[in-house]
């Protein structure tokens, strides 16, 4: 049940931690287009690998200034190009690092409403992204290991047996730094920009190609004894480097509207995420796909240009502007996929401008229907696409290795199973997404929820899928297959169905307000909430 408003963020500067992100801009008044600078994580985990290296270079015939403090005096460096490694250093003693985690969750969305719910028992939490998300206590809060404990008793005398105490012992600690002019700096936190405001970026470890980024930087600790290498950038130039990654700028210019404006009003909504590790947004699929100025083509340039300022709300609040790559022939309903409070304007209605299946007397949830509809192939806006529908079979031996490897990161205590005896569907919605998956072991049963079922299972697409047994000799059970559609979560905007209504002739306006009934596009303004924080009362699994 939705408890009262706690506090809501607008666009304009307000007092507090919680809002601090928002203190370093205003945005412009109603009418006129404004950008602000976001704090983008571009380099998330420098130094979660032995030698980590990156190396950072100045446009031709530019350089590189760095900034950082040297006892505690203002230092300053110029350079054509930096190599960034990190040196390992022995602490003088070891140190024990302990932190209380409270629950491991695929998505942002389900992390955040566990942890409006312990906030709702008066418990400080943070959330992070060690790996997956999790909810832990807050570490300013609870920064003893005394008062770590007496919070672990307290919880385990009202029966919640699932937080628990990570701990390590801390020998060493791996610190960024450089040689130049013969002298090697070793820093923590370096802020970092060019004459020209370019600086390409170069992972020698990860595989990826060198990129293209406009703004300034910044070295900074995160939560989980590594780095962070922060992007300061232009809200307008930051989506140039999203929209032609998570669209393709050969799609109609009303469908490259609409990507921009959901791009723009995302980031905006969703500049909490990262409060833990001192900034704002990912550079990955967990938030949205950004690879700097490599990349943009004049078609989403155009489009960015053509909806500058403008955003999609709900009530004069930003949306949750999700998209996905496809739905599978049927959207999702918010609480289809994850936990928290329903978004009105994120509903589940047939990915179709054809009448091809009424889900009202149809209902998804019944799996005859559901086996019915994942046979039809024509109609819909995703019709011939590649993965409007599948087939992925899955041995038992590896659903195994998924579900072990799932289970032990989380800290099950089943996470020592054998095998797998059976897998059924005990729950869907209308939609027909898995809401409840039941697993069969020879230690015992689970019961997995939502989009954790993907976090488990690497062969489902999405969560709109029926299970057929494959069976051997003696009618032995040797795997899944798993038939379904869709890519992603399907909440909200498909985009491969967008490109078909751009086809159409549909305007961006039009397309939007297919994906999201019920919301409006206004310039941003200071009027308009970013994001309202809702309560729940009670802990729900």
């Amino acid at each position: 049940m939705v408890h009262l408003v706690r506090h809501s963020i607008r666009l304009n500067p307000l007092s507090g931690a919680a809002l601090a992100v928002l203190c370093l801009f205003g945005f412009a008044p109603a009418g006129k287009a404004a950008d602000v600078t976001l704090q983008v994580g571009i380099v998330q985990r420098f130094g979660d690998k032995t030698k980590d290296v990156m190396t950072l270079k100045a446009a031709p015939g530019d350089r590189i200034t760095l900034k950082f403090s040297t006892n505690g005096k203002p230092q300053t460096l110029t350079a054509s190009d930096l190599k960034l490694e990190t040196v390992m250093q022995p602490l003088s003693q070891p140190q024990v690092e302990e932190r209380v985690v409270f629950s491991t969750h695929r998505s942002f969305e389900t992390a955040e409403d566990q942890a409006q719910q312990w906030r709702s028992q008066g418990i400080e939490v943070e959330l992070a992204q060690p790996d997956r998300w999790q909810v832990w206590a807050k570490r300013e809060t609870y920064n003893t290991p005394l008062l770590r404990r007496l919070l672990l008793q307290s919880l385990q005398a009202k029966g919640i047996q699932t937080a628990r105490i990570e701990s390590k012992v801390v020998r060493q600690v791996a610190r960024p730094s450089w040689v130049l002019n013969g002298f090697r700096y070793t820093r923590d936190l370096v802020d970092i920009s060019s004459g020209n405001g370019v600086i390409r970026i170069d992972r020698e470890k990860d595989n990826e190609p060198s990129r293209v980024y406009a703004g300034s930087f910044r070295i900074q600790p995160n939560a989980y004894g590594n780095f962070t290498l922060v992007n300061f950038v232009p809200l307008e130039t930051y989506l140039r480097g999203v929209v032609p990654h998570e669209i393709g700028g050969w799609a109609p210019q009303p469908v490259l509207e609409s990507q921009a404006i959901l791009a723009r009003t995302y980031v905006l909504r969703n500049l909490r995420r990262f409060a833990t590790d001192n900034y704002q947004i990912c550079a990955t699929t967990q938030c949205q796909v950004y690879w700097g100025s490599d990349g943009a083509v004049a078609s989403t340039d155009q489009a960015i240009a053509a909806t500058r300022g403008l955003v999609l709300t709900y009530q004069n609040e930003l949306v949750d502007a999700l998209y996905s790559s496809t739905t599978g022939g049927v959207t999702a309903a918010f609480n289809d996929v994850w936990r928290g409070w329903e978004r009105p304007y994120l509903r589940s209605f047939v990915d179709s401008v054809n009448n091809v299946w009424d889900l009202n007397t149809r209902s998804l949830a019944d799996e005859k229907n559901l086996r019915a509809f994942i046979a039809l192939k024509k109609g819909f806006n995703e019709e011939g696409t590649e993965m409007f529908r599948w087939r992925y079979e899955s041995t038992i031996a590896q659903m195994n290795q998924d579900l072990q490897k799932y289970l032990r990161s989380i800290q099950h205590p089943l996470a020592n199973f054998g095998t797998i005896q059976q897998v059924q569907v005990t729950q869907r919605s209308t939609a027909g997404r898995v809401l409840k998956l039941a697993v069969t072991t020879d230690r015992g049963r689970l019961e997995l929820e939502k989009d954790d079922i993907l976090n488990a299972f690497d062969a489902p697409a999405s969560t709109l899928f029926y299970l057929d047994g494959i069976y051997g000799q003696n009618k032995t059970l040797k795997g899944y297959a798993f038939v379904g559609g869709g890519l992603g979560h399907a909440v909200g905007l498909s985009q491969v169905g967008s490109y078909h209504l751009g086809k159409l002739g549909w305007t961006s306006d039009r397309i939007l307000g297919f994906y999201f009934p019920g919301t409006q596009l206004q310039p941003i303004n200071n009027s308009i909430t970013l994001w309202r924080d809702r309560s729940f009362s009670g802990l729900q699994g």
